[in-house]
């Protein structure tokens, strides 16, 4: 019996090492493949279809890096082999064609990207061509398939054992955290809401789970006279692949004006102006040609009653190539915060991370006035075409705008019983009211050019045309009224000039900018905000000046001084039957603050 027994056992092993190099020789065919990589390949032809040889082929990782170039072959094709996973761009570049760009191309392992580029002279394109996957992939999705609808697999997928602690698994749900703290003092633009007296402002960003971005900030002041005002604004980004992505942010702010009659205590016979808004920005690209940056806010005020409002905005981008670009921008309603924010490239808010960009979205409010005892919002309507072009240290702008506001509104200063208090506002520095001076329209264009001295200078000159406000009306008649005084109100054609310079000290690390911007001292200029670039127009002489300070404990600090308008240009007098008054829409301010960076 023992025999039988052995002879078989000795036989099944006999099989199994029989077969074994067969099962090895069928894995490499099975379900799996070595492969970890993907690539990118394609052809390129013209419009009618030739195959082009020698165009210009860039690859670019997420963050517009560039990693390989190469060139079409005779049969205008091209590839990019070996390419970890991720997410790349494709730029082709041809003598006689328009350049062709394609973004978010997204790579996976052992996958092919097929391009279908065609050049032209208007409008080159890049197709992303669906092909099949192939045999060597990873995984297939026939596999996937069986894997997500199996009982049997299902469960192994989801349950996972929990191998870290808490404190690790905070420290990977958030990361990158930093933050500032700015304390300031001095006088503030009443149209804005950037504490005044003595404020304290706060910025904290972090990412959360490494594809989201949330930043928090907030206000703190009082007013000369002792009035409060607080300001918070939370904003969360969406990382769509790109380092960017949808953006939804939510803003509230409470402020205590001063009393008509003088101060008060609040709550008294002190009005209070609460306002609140949530926005939303997003960027897209339309046929790897045209940058699409576009929103829409909904925002509400309560002030003697309640008005809500709905703003979008919209700005498109064309690049011509050679480091140059041409802008169309529109926006109704209040101005766009998100878009001017994303717009502005001042060199005095670098080197904080982006943080000094959440405070000046926060400080940007809707400026407000009073017209037959009811609060008004500044609204307007603006349409804008830009075009930038940089040709070695030199930098080229010219626009070309056409605006229509609403209820606009203006510092004034003087005799009480100029008008009606009805029409009247008071500010929050409680020297002065706004005034609502009615609509106007007006168009204008303007031109820049800017020269880089080195890395550390900048010198720009800009000069323009625009509709101002000229105020027309009798000196023997005293307006009885705010209405009498807005039909007094007529455009006049008035041109302008801005000269500007920055400069950075290579040992203190200083930074200086300073500006001075002339027009006719005796209208209202109102200043135009661009929609496609830096905002050039200026007036008056401003000085801004920011110094680092040596760190403590890691942490950095800077201060910064901030004077505008130090000749109080821009202020027209009016007088009637005795009494003065002083209109404006650019006041003096001189503030300064210390900032904690950390």
């Amino acid at each position: 019996m023992s025999l039988p027994k052995f002879a078989i056992k000795f036989g099944l092993i006999a099989g199994i090492v029989g077969l074994t190099p067969a099962m090895h020789a069928a894995e490499p065919g099975a379900i799996f493949s070595p492969t970890l990589s993907g690539q990118i390949l394609g052809e390129v032809r013209n419009s009618n279809g030739v195959v082009q040889m020698g165009a210009a082929v860039s690859l670019y990782n997420r963050y517009d890096e560039l990693i390989h170039r190469t060139f079409s072959n005779q049969d205008g094709k091209f590839v990019f082999e070996s390419l970890t996973p991720d997410i790349y761009s494709i730029g082709v570049n041809l003598a006689s064609f328009v350049p062709a760009l394609r973004r978010n191309i997204a790579v996976v392992a052992g996958s092919e990207k097929l391009l279908r580029i065609q050049m032209a002279s208007a409008l080159s394109t890049i197709e992303v061509v669906p092909i099949a996957s192939p045999e060597g992939a990873l995984m297939n999705d026939s596999w996937k398939w069986v894997l997500r609808s199996s009982h049997a697999t299902r469960p192994v997928l989801r349950l996972l054992p929990q191998t870290s602690s808490s404190r690790s698994s905070m420290a990977s749900l958030f990361s990158g955290t930093s933050g500032l703290v700015k304390v300031s003092a001095g006088d503030s633009d009443p149209f804005s809401g950037d504490p005044q007296d003595l404020g304290t402002a706060f910025v904290l960003a972090t990412s959360v789970n490494g594809s989201s971005q949330i930043h928090v900030s907030g206000n703190v002041g009082y007013a000369s006279s002792g009035f409060p005002s607080a300001g918070f604004r939370t904003t969360y980004r969406r990382d769509n692949g790109t380092g960017e992505g949808p953006q939804l942010a939510l803003t509230a702010r409470q402020i205590y004006l001063p009393s008509l009659m003088g101060s008060g205590a609040p709550g008294s016979d002190t009005p209070v102006l609460r306002t609140g808004s949530i926005s939303t920005f997003d960027k897209m690209d339309v046929a790897g040609l045209i940058h699409l940056e576009y929103g829409v806010s909904l925002e509400s005020v309560s002030l003697f009653g309640r008005m809500n409002s709905v703003n979008p905005f919209a700005r498109a981008t064309y690049d011509l190539g050679d480091k140059s670009a041409l802008q169309v921008a529109a926006s109704s309603g209040t101005r766009p915060i998100e878009l001017l924010a994303s717009a502005a490239n001042d060199s005095r808010q670098d080197g904080n991370g982006g943080l000094n960009g959440d405070l000046l979205a926060l400080g940007q409010m809707t400026r407000i006035s009073r017209r037959g005892n009811q609060a008004t919002e500044e609204r307007n309507k603006v349409i804008e075409a830009g075009y930038r072009a940089v040709q070695g240290s030199r930098t080229y702008r010219a626009s070309v705008y056409g605006e229509e506001v609403f209820d606009a509104a203006f510092l004034m200063s003087g005799e009480s019983g100029f008008v009606d208090p009805g029409d009247l506002l008071p500010d929050l520095a409680s020297r002065g009211v706004v005034f609502n001076l009615g609509d106007y329209r007006r168009m204008g264009f303007s031109a820049s050019v800017t020269q880089s001295v080195g890395d550390r200078v900048e010198i720009s000159v800009a000069a323009g045309r625009t509709d101002a406000l000229q105020l027309q009306s009798s000196p023997d008649v005293l307006p009885a009224s705010g209405d009498e005084l807005r039909s007094a109100v007529r455009n006049t054609p008035r041109p302008w000039v801005t000269a500007e310079a920055e400069a950075s000290l290579p040992v203190t690390g200083t930074h200086l900018a300073t500006s001075y911007g002339w027009t006719d001292p005796g209208v209202l200029m109102p200043l135009h905000v661009s929609l496609t670039g830096k905002s050039d127009q200026q007036i008056g002489w401003n000085i801004y000046a920011r110094q680092p300070l040596p760190a403590i404990g890691g942490m950095r600090m800077e201060m910064t001084v901030d004077l505008r308008n130090l000749l109080a240009q821009g202020y027209v007098g009016i007088q009637s039957n005795g009494r003065h008054a002083v209109l404006t829409n650019v006041p003096r301010a001189v503030r300064g603050g210390v900032s904690f960076i950390f």
